[in-house]
């Protein structure tokens, strides 16, 4: 059976063209549209549809409070589309936060350099958010605990810690990592012994106002990081979107730096995972908690390898509280992970074993 995907936006091309391309799928059937925030609400109660495709700005009410709204009365997966701006980027984080689960660039070309290749993970990740909805039901909003089912284990360890000294903690994530690093960071107090490296899948533009926004909600402090930034305990590290992160130490001296650079035109993910978690394994063998968090496709488990067979720890967000079981799930199947845990768990479980 097909998935089902409410369209919304107030644009009709933009409507019409979102969906011709999920409608040649044929895993997905568009079942209705809508061309403002509250038609958005209404026929999503009336639809039961299994994702919905969000715009930000309508009349009568905008993506935001739609967004709102559904997951008060009709809980269901969706997908913002955003522009690739400073306003666009604080819009995107505000729908993050009334529930949305992800967001695309609204044009296409910025979502890939080739236009086939930018239909093809729009249709994947509706495809990832409607099986997600279909496996585990229809989720309250993703903030909230009771996305995962009471019967789901809340830790699971797979072998022992390795009981050694942790000097980094390192979180990668992708599709849904927003949320889960807000719930996760919010956990750690403000002298929170050593330092943090995120490493966030997301536009150049949009880094700035998510390390603002952790910033604000953290006792931690957060930053988006900047070439040349000396790694300091209490303080977590955004890795630039657009560019890569890596960590160098410098010859003869204990200081560690970030050197942040523009990276290989031929790199699938700027920042990369794998390459910072390669890097670190360079500076902090055997000294790094290296944390998977949700996210499409398999970006980290190279790098948590390079890690492992350095001595250091690797964890993995559970499948239940996961938005996209990609990451996690390359890592835990490559057999990398001593635990696996739900992501209300996280940052209590860091704080103890840090």
């Amino acid at each position: 059976m097909a998935i089902r995907v409410l369209v919304v936006d107030d644009s009709g091309f933009f409507r019409r063209r979102v969906t011709e391309i999920l409608e040649a799928d044929p895993m997905l059937e568009v079942c209705g549209v809508a061309e403002n925030g509250q038609e958005a609400v209404e026929k999503t109660a009336a639809l039961k549809p299994d994702v919905i495709t969000m715009d930000i700005e309508m009349p009568v009410l905008d993506g935001i409070s739609a967004t709102r709204a559904i997951m008060a009365k009709t809980p269901t997966p969706i997908i913002m589309f955003s522009s690739l701006t400073t306003e666009g980027a604080k819009a995107t984080l505000d729908a993050l936060d009334a529930g949305a689960l992800d967001f695309l660039p609204k044009k296409f070309e910025d979502i890939a350099r080739d236009r086939d290749e930018a239909k093809r993970l729009l249709c994947k990740r509706v495809r990832e958010l409607g099986m997600k909805a279909r496996m585990h039901g229809r989720p309250p909003r993703a903030t909230t605990p009771a996305t995962k089912p009471a019967t789901a284990p809340a830790t699971s360890s797979l072998a022992r810690s390795s009981g050694r000294g942790i000097k980094l903690l390192a979180i990668g994530t992708s599709t849904g990592g927003p949320v889960a690093l807000q719930k996760v960071l919010s956990k750690l107090p403000a002298n929170f012994p050593v330092p943090i490296i995120l490493i966030q899948h997301m536009p150049g533009t949009f880094t700035p106002a998510f390390a603002q926004r952790m910033n604000q909600q953290c006792a931690i402090t957060v930053k988006e990081a900047q070439d040349g930034d000396e790694l300091k305990p209490g303080t977590a590290l955004l890795a630039p979107g657009g560019k890569q992160l890596r960590l160098e130490k410098r010859p003869g001296g204990r200081e560690v730096r970030v050197r942040v650079e523009d990276g290989d035109a031929t790199q699938t993910y700027k920042p990369s995972v794998d390459l910072t978690f390669r890097s670190v394994a360079d500076v902090f063998p055997a000294e790094t908690l290296a944390v998977v968090m949700t996210g499409m496709g398999a970006d980290g488990r190279e790098g948590a390898k390079v890690l492992k067979q350095k001595g250091s720890e690797i964890w993995a967000q559970d499948e239940e509280s996961s938005i996209v079981y990609g990451m996690p799930a390359a890592v835990v199947e490559a057999g990398l992970v001593s635990r696996i845990l739900d992501v209300n768990k996280l940052g209590a479980e860091i704080v103890k074993r840090v």
